[in-house]
């Protein structure tokens, strides 16, 4: 019999509540409450998250963040700024003893990275994994993933391009002059794809977050049971947002 996991499709919330409903249920599923999960999400209003150890000051433009009413968050992972639009978005959280998670780090990008190549295939998309937390389709990036460890539990997270608007996201972060904006949206152009890019259409949250489903289920021998959050984990989403996501502490504090 396989083993049953949490899907959790929570579709639009704002950046404070998202990166808030993952670390509620990192704790949740530390302490044993719940089994591993996968989350499938989007943004909105649309935003940027940093990485843990980034500075918010040296990365976005603020102003114009504002003027577009784009969100901004910290996220308790690293990486780099990302801007999330037309994307859908992926965690999954399990225990670190699971035997389905290697204890090198390396080695779980990958496995959790083969899910999301999987889901890509069922959209008619080849893609590839590139170490350390690229997935690549066409000789180009349409994932970009990160990870942490805390409380003996994995959380990862990623991003999966449905379109992608590079002169806007260019505007939202800060670069040293136009000169060299104008070379970097260029390589980005270069080196960035997205499924509606490939596929030339549009594919709609639902039909990804499916796509991604069988993906996950066939990479980790799983049956993922569509589910809610618990009294406690919504309990924690609120503490976490207002106390930590949602504060200038948290998110201008390096």
């Amino acid at each position: 019999m396989k083993e049953k996991w949490r899907l959790l499709i929570t579709e639009k919330n704002s950046a404070y509540r998202n990166m808030a409903m993952d670390r509620a249920e990192l704790v949740s599923i530390s302490k044993g409450n719940t089994p591993p999960t996968v989350r499938f999400f989007t943004w909105k209003p649309r935003a940027i998250s940093i990485g843990y150890f980034q500075s918010l000051e040296d990365e976005v433009n603020l102003d114009a963040c504002k003027n577009l009413g784009v969100d901004y968050v910290r996220r308790i992972t690293g990486g780099g700024a990302v801007f999330h639009d037309k994307e859908l978005t992926y965690s999954i959280v399990i225990p670190e003893s699971h035997s389905q998670v290697s204890k090198n780090i390396m080695e779980s990008y990958g496995r959790i990275c083969g899910a999301i190549i999987k889901g890509l295939k069922q959209l008619e998309i080849d893609s590839s994994y590139i170490p350390i937390n690229d997935i690549i389709a066409d000789g180009k990036k349409i994932s970009g993933n990160a990870q942490t460890r805390k409380a003996k539990t994995v959380l990862q997270h990623g991003t999966i391009l449905m379109d992608v608007d590079v002169e806007e996201m260019f505007s939202l972060l800060l670069v040293p002059n136009e000169k060299i904006r104008d070379k970097m949206i260029s390589d980005v152009k270069q080196r960035v794809t997205s499924i509606k890019h490939i596929l030339g259409k549009d594919i709609s949250f639902n039909q990804i977050a499916d796509a991604m489903r069988i993906g996950f289920e066939e990479e980790f021998n799983i049956e993922l049971n569509k589910g809610i959050l618990t009294d406690e984990e919504i309990e924690l989403t609120n503490k976490f947002e207002k106390e930590f996501f949602s504060t200038k502490e948290w998110n201008h504090r390096r």
